[in-house]
């Protein structure tokens, strides 16, 4: 399984360990990821999604997955949170018309 974010896509960086004596040791950063239940209101179902705990935050101030997913670029997306996005694009237009 990737250590990346379903939504935003914050993944793994390297970077290093220095000691007090300034020795440099390759070490890596990974993102706190959570496995998340978020409800969706267009869908009307809960969706199981994998994101880091900013992408949660930032879901949250935006007023729920929905919101997030319709204002938030398509190409800053990841693959799972693009085709959730066309579902929800779906389901509202189906309610509209």
């Amino acid at each position: 399984m990737a250590r990346r974010c379903d939504f935003t896509g914050i993944g793994v960086m390297a970077g290093n360990n220095v000691s007090h004596a300034n020795n440099r040791t390759r070490r890596r950063f990974l993102p706190n990821l959570q496995e998340a239940s978020l409800f969706s209101d267009a869908l009307n179902k809960s969706v199981q999604v994998r994101l880091s705990t900013s992408a949660i935050r930032t879901v949250e101030k935006r007023g729920g997955i929905d919101a997030f997913l319709l204002s938030t670029a398509t190409d800053k997306l990841g693959t799972k949170a693009r085709t959730l996005k066309r579902q929800i694009q779906k389901a509202v237009a189906g309610k509209a018309a």
